[in-house]
């Protein structure tokens, strides 16, 4: 087992969910962890390679892994910055 899989605190089973599915779950299972904790996903959908690392960018978690199917998501510290209109 490697470093980053050590530390794993959930493990979601994402199946086939498509891009907007998979985010939706995913924000919910991250918005109740606290912050430092990692949850693996495995995420089987063909768009994940792509989606999963844009999907941190844009929200601020640390994607620590990835190797299609698996990924390994730390979640952020908070606040998130948000920008001022």
């Amino acid at each position: 087992m490697t470093e980053a899989f050590a530390q794993v605190d959930q493990e979601w089973d994402a199946g086939d969910l498509g891009c907007g599915e998979l985010v939706l779950e995913l924000k919910g299972r991250l918005d109740r962890m606290r912050p430092g904790q990692v949850i693996k996903v495995i995420a089987l959908d063909p768009g994940a390679p792509a989606d999963m690392p844009a999907w941190c960018r844009l929200t601020g978690h640390t994607l620590r892994h990835e190797e299609h199917p698996v990924y390994l998501i730390e979640r952020r510290a908070e606040p998130w910055p948000t920008s001022s209109a």
